[in-house]
C-alpha cells in the first residue's frame, strides 16, 4: 500500500468544483442527497482525488460499495475484456459464460445454507422486491415481518420494509400493505437485550403474534443481520437463532437484507458467518461488483421454486458487472483475514478514543462495517448536530466519512485499506473531535 496522505490545496470546493455543482443543481433532481460538496474526478485505491487536485481518504467507499478500492487494476481489466465482446444480451432469456460463473461463485457461499440456487439483479433493493416476492411465492402467503431502523431500499416494496427516517416514507403511500414492523435486537442501546433474553423477540411472539397478525400468516421476517442506515448495530446471536427457531416453528422464510454487510464487509463473506444462524433467503450487492450494478437473491434450492417466466430482469447479471463481480469476489477472498485482524485493532484504537471522549457513546461492528455513536455526554441523547458536524469537518480535512442512525458516523472504508490508513483516519477523527467538544460545550 503507498504512504499517502490527505492532501487540500483548495478549500472545497474550488472553482471547478463550484461550476460542477451549480450545473448539478440547476438540471438534477432535489431529492439528491450530496452529503457534501465533493466533485470526483479519479479514484485510485483508497484515494478519491476532485476537479481542483484535493486528496482524500476514503473511509466511506461509496456507501460500502467500492470494496476493492477504486480503479483497481484488476477489476478494471476484467470489465474491459468483457467491454470488448459484448456489452449486453439478457440473462434472463440467454446464457453466457460470466453469468454462470457468478452465480455458481455466489451459491458456494454462506455453506450453512445447504444446496442454493441464485437469480442476478441490478441492485441491493431490486434483491430485496424479489425476495418479497419469492417469499410469498414460496409460502403462499402475503405478510412480512420487519425491523424498526432497518433500511431495505427506496422502491415502493423496499420502503414499506424501511423505517429508518420518515422522508423515505412520507407523502408516497400507500405502501405496500401487510408490513408489520417490531423493534430490533440494539444491546447498545436496550441491556436487557443479551445472549439469553431479548425483549425484541419477546415483543414478537407475545404482542405482536397475540394481536395483530397469527405467524401462520406470515411469509417473511426481513432483516440486517447488521442494522445498517439505522446506525450500523450487530445483534445478539440468542436474537438471531430466537428468529430462526421462530421461522422453524411457523413456516416462516428468514430473509437477510447483507447488501450492506456482505462481500467481506465484516471480516467474512457474509455477516450470517459470524453467528452461525443462517436464513432461507439473502440479499447481496454494493460491494459485490466493486461499484458496477449487480445485486443477487441467494435462496435454497428448497425455497427458490418459482417457475419459469415468473421473474426475470432485462439488465440484471450484465455481462461487463458479471465480469466486474468475479474479479472483485477473487479479490475479496483473499483479503478476509486482514480485514478480521485489522477490524479487531481498529475497534481497540477507537476504544481508546472514547476512554479520551466521552462524546463516544458506543463502538461497535465487525472487520471494516463499524459505527461510532456520538453521544451528549450529560444527558445521553444523540448529538445528530455533533454527527453532522463531524462528516464536514473531516471532509475540509481531506478523510470522507458519513453518518448513519441519529448519531452514528460508519466507518466502511474500501476493503484494501490497512493500519496506514486507519491511523490517518483515527487522528483526523480526534482533530475535529477537539474542535467540535468546544463548539458543542462538550
Amino acid at each position: 500500500m503507498s504512504k499517502l496522505y490527505p492532501e487540500i490545496k483548495v478549500k472545497p470546493p474550488g472553482p471547478k468544483g463550484k461550476f460542477i455543482i451549480a450545473k448539478d443543481r440547476k438540471f438534477s433532481s432535489p431529492s439528491y442527497i450530496k452529503a457534501y460538496d465533493l466533485v470526483v474526478e479519479r479514484g485510485e485505491g483508497p484515494w478519491i482525488y476532485d476537479v481542483d487536485g484535493n486528496r482524500y481518504l476514503d473511509m466511506m467507499a461509496g456507501i460500502a460499495t467500492a470494496s476493492t478500492g477504486h480503479a483497481h487494476p484488476q477489476v478494471v481489466e476484467a470489465i474491459k475484456k468483457a467491454a470488448d465482446k459484448f456489452l449486453h444480451i439478457c440473462g434472463t432469456d440467454f446464457y453466457y459464460e460470466s453469468m454462470s460463473d457468478i452465480v455458481e461463485k455466489l451459491a458456494g457461499y454462506v455453506t450453512g445454507m445447504g444446496p442454493k440456487k441464485v437469480f442476478l439483479t441490478n441492485s441491493g433493493t431490486e434483491a430485496i422486491e424479489g425476495a418479497i416476492k419469492l417469499a410469498r411465492f414460496h409460502t403462499k402467503r402475503s405478510n412480512i415481518i420487519a425491523f424498526n431502523g432497518s433500511f431495505h431500499g427506496r422502491t415502493t416494496g423496499a420502503i414499506a420494509l424501511t423505517s429508518s427516517k420518515i422522508k423515505y416514507r412520507a407523502h408516497f403511500g400507500p405502501l405496500m400493505p401487510g408490513i408489520y414492523h417490531v423493534p430490533f435486537c440494539n444491546p447498545y442501546s436496550d441491556l436487557r437485550e443479551t445472549e439469553s433474553a431479548s425483549p425484541a423477540i419477546q415483543h414478537i411472539e407475545e404482542e405482536l403474534f397475540a394481536t395483530l397478525v397469527s405467524p401462520k400468516e406470515v411469509a417473511a421476517i426481513v432483516l440486517e443481520p447488521v442494522l445498517g442506515e439505522g446506525g450500523y448495530v450487530p445483534p445478539t446471536k440468542f436474537f438471531l437463532k430466537s428468529l430462526r427457531r421462530i421461522c422453524d416453528e411457523h413456516g416462516i422464510m428468514l430473509v437477510y437484507d447483507e447488501v450492506q454487510s456482505g462481500v467481506g464487509r465484516t471480516g467474512q463473506m457474509y455477516a450470517s458467518e459470524h453467528y452461525g444462524v443462517y436464513p432461507d433467503i439473502y440479499c447481496t450487492a454494493k460491494g459485490l461488483a466493486s461499484g458496477m450494478p449487480l445485486g443477487a437473491i441467494v435462496a435454497k434450492e428448497s425455497v427458490m421454486t418459482w417457475p419459469r417466466g415468473t421473474h426475470g430482469s432485462t439488465y440484471g447479471g450484465n455481462p461487463v458487472a458479471c465480469a466486474a463481480s468475479l474479479a472483485t469476489l477473487k479479490i475479496v477472498e483473499g483479503l478476509l483475514p486482514t480485514i478480521r485482524q485489522n477490524g479487531d485493532i481498529l475497534i481497540a484504537k477507537l476504544r481508546q478514543l472514547q476512554e479520551r471522549f466521552p462524546v463516544i457513546g458506543s463502538v461497535r461492528g465487525f472487520g471494516y462495517m463499524v459505527g461510532v455513536e456520538f453521544n451528549d455526554p450529560k444527558t445521553k441523547a444523540a448529538a445528530h448536530a455533533y454527527m453532522e458536524d463531524l462528516e464536514q469537518l473531516s471532509f475540509q480535512k481531506g478523510v470522507l466519512l458519513l453518518g448513519c442512525g441519529a448519531s452514528t458516523i460508519r466507518l466502511a472504508p474500501p476493503l484494501i485499506v490497512g493500519q496506514h490508513e486507519f491511523d490517518i483516519m483515527l487522528g483526523t477523527l480526534e482533530e475535529c473531535m477537539v474542535e467540535l467538544n468546544k463548539k458543542h460545550k462538550y
